[in-house]
């Protein structure tokens, strides 16, 4: 893999939130700018839209893209420094808005999805059937971490007494768990769930997900060890050397002529001209992720 491409691709190509993103990670940048070039995608309600996840084109507060603005933020250590930010993401999730309202959990995909360019796996489902873990189990921690009222303990609780028990066929749902757990540990909240089970569940989980064919890395949308483990992870499973080796040793021929790494999905969706553009924001974020990995 040719790092200093891969870098000057993210450098010329990104967006100002990705671009931040990767100064704070990769150049000890300032995390202001990382909370300033968020503010464009926060809604008046607090949550967060307007494609800051690029699949999603949706200008309305989603509970999925306000999971997107907690990773950007937690990820680069800015989250304790974005607080009327993250008190407008606290007042939108417990709104009530986009959550089923037996369960508490929120809905990943809202009915609104669909009046803008998305992929189609945004398109809102039944509306009676309870949402999965996705984004619910590190919302549900965001919110025990800032101390708001409601039932967010007991979501945790559940979550990872589930995950524990059953495991997550989810990637994405899997992801939730790994910053859910991770913001507890941050948060000093270790006493919630039982921290050394979670964690073992979690790794459980990722040796479950990674796909074992590599000869789909990068070809296939497979949930590969990049997907999970990025810089020093506390989810390594055993076992999963040989893996990452096969994916490290891949990215050389995966890298494009510009330096960066390009998507490995449709949107299917008849959204032609916007996916392409989304395909562009989108392969900076996959470059860094691919730099993440290779260390």
């Amino acid at each position: 893999m040719n790092v200093p491409k891969a870098v000057e691709f993210i450098e010329k190509n990104a967006r100002p939130v990705e671009l931040a993103e990767f100064r704070c990670l990769f150049k000890a940048g300032p995390k202001r700018a990382l909370i300033e070039a968020l503010r464009p995608f926060q809604n008046p309600d607090g949550g967060f839209g307007h494609a800051l996840e690029p699949d999603n084109w949706n200008p309305n507060s989603t509970p999925i893209t306000t999971n997107d603005a907690l990773i950007h933020l937690f990820e680069t250590g800015a989250l304790s420094e974005a607080g009327e930010m993250t008190q407008g993401m606290v007042r939108y999730l417990c709104s009530g808005e986009a959550r089923h309202k037996e369960t508490f959990r929120w809905f990943s995909s809202i009915e609104s999805n669909r009046d803008y360019p998305h992929a189609v796996w945004w398109e809102k489902g039944a509306e009676d059937a309870p949402p999965n873990w996705n984004p619910t189990v590190s919302l549900a921690a965001f919110l025990v971490c800032m101390g708001a009222e409601g039932p967010w303990k007991e979501l945790v609780q559940e979550a990872f007494a589930g995950l524990q028990e059953a495991g997550e066929p989810s990637g994405e749902g899997l992801k939730c768990f790994m910053l859910a757990w991770r913001l507890l540990r941050a948060y000093g909240k270790e006493n919630l769930i039982s921290m050394e089970a979670a964690q073992e569940a979690i790794r459980r989980s990722v040796y479950e997900n990674i796909c074992k064919e590599t000869e789909k890395y990068g070809v296939e949308y497979v949930p590969t060890p990049s997907w999970f483990l990025q810089g020093e992870s506390p989810f390594l499973p055993d076992g999963i050397q040989p893996l990452i080796q096969a994916e490290r040793r891949g990215l050389e021929k995966l890298q494009q002529e510009d330096g960066g790494f390009d998507i490995s999905w449709q949107w299917y969706t008849p959204y032609e001209t916007e996916f392409q553009q989304a395909r562009a924001w989108w392969r900076p974020r996959v470059t860094m992720e691919k730099l993440r990995f290779y260390g």
